[in-house]
């Protein structure tokens, strides 16, 4: 304990940190995209079962309320999409619960942004700029970016069909691949059944020193992304990896009020079903949608974990001034 006082990461990375962030502010800057501030303690918070978020008590007398730290400023950008606002950006403290390791830190810094008018292939053209540019930067060589759908990389390194579920063939796969214990922890679950097959056995081989983006999401992975028009068992959504890292999860922006909140109450009932701790779904964000949101596609960067590739480090720590353990 006689140097927990001191800066988890070294002074170079904290420069590093401030120089990339200036480089984004830059980027944005000359594509006229506007910098906004929202709130990190909010009234909702999402209600994704598979995220888990901090409360705080508000207490003003009489006054005590719940409030939620956010996971994600999205919802709060949303509204100001919503408003008016035009393409916009954030960079900004974010918070998930029971995250804590290599690549988490229950605290962490993000860049989110929302481009008015994009399809989710400008946006992910954008996104191989952003990196591009970064990286190129701070001289480290980047392979060419590599782009693929979900359902072909899941099927190159796995043989198995990601859009349509065979609980016997999932299972085979599983046995011959050494983890009969997806078997029991997934059941029938086809979405528990595509994350872990896809974290463990796929997500690994993505990005070999250069930018991987995977679209066509699963629609059973649908999150706030649209249904594809063409092809309604996929979705517009996109991931982006590095040596195997996942960097960040963007979508083709649902705007419809109505299939917005039946995912969120489909997601409240299983949260409900797996006794996880009760969110309460963002009536405000369900306002400005009905309101009208513009179409937009947008994405959510974890920029400690974009750190750590940039400077080589192998866990988010060696990259934060002070990690949890030192906070």
């Amino acid at each position: 304990m006689i140097d927990a006082w001191r800066p988890s990461c070294s002074l170079e990375l904290l420069r590093l940190r401030a120089q990339i962030l200036q480089e984004i502010r830059h980027f944005f800057l000359k594509k006229g995209v506007l910098e906004v501030e929202t709130p990190l303690m909010s009234h909702a918070v999402g209600t994704d079962p598979q995220l888990a978020f901090f409360t705080t008590e508000y207490c003003a007398a009489p006054v005590r309320q719940t409030l939620f730290l956010q996971t994600s400023p999205e919802f709060a950008m949303k509204r100001l999409l919503a408003a008016g606002s035009g393409s916009i950006y954030q960079i900004c403290k974010a918070f998930r619960n029971g995250e804590s390791g290599r690549f988490h830190n229950p605290e962490f810094t993000m860049l989110e942004w929302y481009r008015v008018g994009f399809t989710l292939s400008l946006l992910m053209d954008e996104i191989a700029e952003l990196i591009e540019q970064l990286f190129g930067q701070h001289d480290y060589s980047l392979a060419p970016t590599q782009r693929s759908s979900y359902q072909a990389i899941f099927g190159q390194y796995t043989g198995l069909d990601a859009l349509n579920f065979d609980y016997a063939d999932y299972c085979r796969y599983a046995l011959a691949n050494e983890c009969p214990e997806a078997v029991a922890l997934c059941g029938e679950d086809h979405v528990l059944w595509l994350d872990f097959i896809f974290s463990h056995h796929v997500q690994p081989h993505l990005g070999e020193n250069g930018l991987c983006m995977i679209y066509d999401y699963p629609a059973c992975q649908s999150s706030l992304a649209r249904i594809k028009q063409d092809n309604p068992k996929v979705v517009e959504r996109v991931e982006i990896f590095i040596n195997g890292i996942e960097l960040g999860n963007g979508f083709y922006e649902l705007t419809d009020v109505k299939e917005q909140e039946r995912r969120f109450n489909d997601e409240i009932r299983l949260r409900q079903q797996k006794v996880l701790p009760a969110s309460v779904k963002d009536q405000r964000l369900l306002a400005a949608l009905d309101a009208g949101l513009p179409e937009c596609s947008g994405i959510a960067v974890g920029l400690d974990r974009l750190l750590m590739v940039l400077s080589g480090n192998q866990s988010i720590g060696e990259v934060l001034s002070f990690s949890l353990h030192r906070a």
